[in-house]
């Protein structure tokens, strides 16, 4: 599989440097696609996949948001970021990049988790061709699984409140929860996750942002997910009312594996069971519900 790795720092419209890495096919591209991270989660959890993408032709790129992998600055404490300023500026930015690597070829989106929820706030959201998010929902609490909607309470109501003014950011990795993650992310996220309408509920214009997202969108969710519930990925969706959406709801026995959950999918054995059978369809237009 001849795929070049090329690591670039994108600089975005409010001048922060965002780390990327583009994996190149060996020919020409048939598309490109812009892999948008899950909370707190490195870019370089997505390199299996995006290798894989680039071996099946397409021209693919990872990054890390502001403040998280290698685009965190030295001292976290007191770092200037929010869920919109990932969209708005980081992923904004990627989008850019990525076009200007492979003009006029299809730009896609793969989205994991919160990857999945911010395509509304990219002010260039209107040049991708299709939207495939990964293990996607609401994030609101009292729509989650009763063993996680006891742990969230306890995240939400009592770590986060207390814990983020004291240390200056949300210090997830010592407590094991998401990884470490800017003030302002973490406490947009939580006003996000007690709202019954997520995002909606509470980022003006947020309804009206969803609504004018048009590109077809498949949803790849799995029943062993231990974050988001059915209830939770059918809410963010919702959302997406003018959006062809083709909804994909896996078992893990289906799909001839043992477990999936919340970060499974991009794990290399997943290739032929989940990536083959579902993810390459769903980029070239031949997946259905």
């Amino acid at each position: 599989m001849d795929t070049r790795i090329h690591e670039q720092t994108v600089t975005t419209q409010d001048g922060q440097a965002i780390a990327a890495r583009f994996f190149t096919p060996a020919g020409d591209p048939m598309a490109s696609v812009l892999i948008a991270p899950a909370m707190g989660v490195p870019q370089t959890y997505y390199e299996p996949l995006a290798r894989w993408l680039a071996g099946n032709g397409f021209l693919a790129a990872s990054f890390d948001y502001r403040g998280v992998g290698l685009s965190r600055p030295e001292r976290l404490r007191g770092f200037p970021a929010s869920v919109v300023d990932w969209a708005r500026y980081d992923a904004d930015a990627m989008i850019t990049a990525l076009s200007e690597r492979a003009a006029g070829a299809p730009l896609h989106w793969v989205g994991h988790s919160v990857g999945g929820q911010i395509p509304p706030f990219v002010p260039g959201h209107d040049r991708l061709s299709r939207i495939v998010t990964i293990a996607c929902g609401s994030g609101y609490w009292r729509e989650n699984s009763p063993p996680l909607k006891r742990r969230v309470w306890l995240v939400w109501y009592g770590i986060v409140p207390l814990l983020t003014p004291l240390v200056g950011y949300f210090p997830g990795k010592r407590l094991n929860i998401v990884g470490d993650l800017p003030r302002g992310v973490v406490e947009q996220w939580r006003r996000w996750c007690l709202h019954p309408e997520y995002a909606v509920g509470v980022e003006p214009g947020a309804r009206e942002r969803y609504a004018a997202v048009r590109a077809p969108i498949v949803s790849l969710s799995f029943t062993d997910d231990e974050f988001m519930s059915a209830r939770n990925t059918e809410s963010i969706h919702g959302f997406y009312t003018n959006a062809p959406r083709t909804m994909v709801r896996i078992a893990p026995e289906e799909a001839g594996v043992r477990r999936i959950g919340h970060f499974g999918f991009f794990r290399p054995e997943q290739e032929q069971p989940l990536w083959n059978r579902y993810l390459l369809p769903a980029l070239t237009g031949g997946l259905s519900a």
